[in-house]
């Protein structure tokens, strides 16, 4: 049973996604993307798929939402374990109008499973994937409760990110490469701002709207802006010069408050 913000009775995070929550419109392309994998991904390499984001959650929306896959291979992916899913990301997105773009993500099970990734990746996998094939590696996890250390290293590392994406914003001056990278920044600011709060709300949830909302009442300064970026992570094309704001404004304050109250996550080889 949930709280109403994710947690079941002891206040630890209730899974979020489940395939029976996928959408009609959107059972072929899991089914084809499940196919995929177990046709280039076989046992020797493969130990487990999950899915994540709206789709498992019930939320996507034909046309807008993309697909977001990981896979947890028995041993650390390899470059050709790269281009491979590169091709299959390439084939899901060409064959299925229904989403916007396919993503995979790809790990070795033992950093999944690493003291390293205990409260980031560990976390994700857990709390946020939803089982598609193999073993389920939710089952060697803990159990997590939304503290200070789930935020420190799940969005820590924030500030090391901020030089890359202005960089992308100037090289993608315009087109649907800007269009994605719009999407994609405004998403993670506003998780960003979710994790920086998360602990002192005591709760989880995926929904942007949501997530800004609870910000705001934190941080109400900056809430028009948090607000602004949920929207612009469903319809960036209504918010075109938005991502020149936000990483001129909102996301470098929003860096060092992350620093300040939390701390830098631990560094990844």
């Amino acid at each position: 049973m949930s709280d109403g913000r994710g947690l079941d009775r002891d206040g630890c995070f209730l899974r979020e996604g489940a395939l029976d929550r996928v959408a009609p419109e959107f059972a072929p392309v899991v089914a084809a993307a499940r196919d995929g994998i177990t046709a280039r991904f076989g046992p020797a390499l493969l130990h487990s798929a999950y899915l994540y984001g709206s789709i498992p959650r019930g939320t996507a929306v034909p046309g807008v939402s993309d697909l977001d896959l990981l896979l947890a291979l028995r041993a650390g992916p390899t470059p050709e374990d790269r281009a491979t899913a590169d091709v299959l990301e390439a084939e899901l997105d060409a064959a299925f109008p229904q989403i916007d773009g396919a993503g995979i993500l790809l790990f070795g099970v033992d950093r999944l499973l690493s003291e390293l990734e205990r409260h980031d990746m560990g976390w994700f996998v857990a709390c946020l994937c939803t089982p598609l094939s193999g073993p389920d590696l939710a089952g060697r996890l803990p159990r997590y409760r939304p503290t200070p250390l789930l935020a420190r290293e799940t969005n820590g590392d924030f500030f090391r990110l901020l030089p890359g994406l202005r960089r992308k914003a100037a090289e993608a001056p315009s087109g649907a490469g800007r269009r994605r990278l719009i999407r994609s920044t405004a998403r993670l600011l506003v998780r960003a701002g979710f994790t920086l709060v998360m602990p002192r709300w005591g709760g989880w949830t995926s929904d942007l709207a949501e997530s800004a909302e609870v910000f705001g009442r934190y941080y109400p300064a900056h809430a028009q802006q948090m607000r602004a970026a949920a929207r612009a992570a469903r319809a960036p094309d209504d918010h075109p010069h938005l991502l020149d704001e936000l990483l001129e404004g909102l996301a470098p304050w929003l860096a060092a408050e992350y620093l300040a109250v939390h701390g830098p996550k631990a560094p990844r080889p």
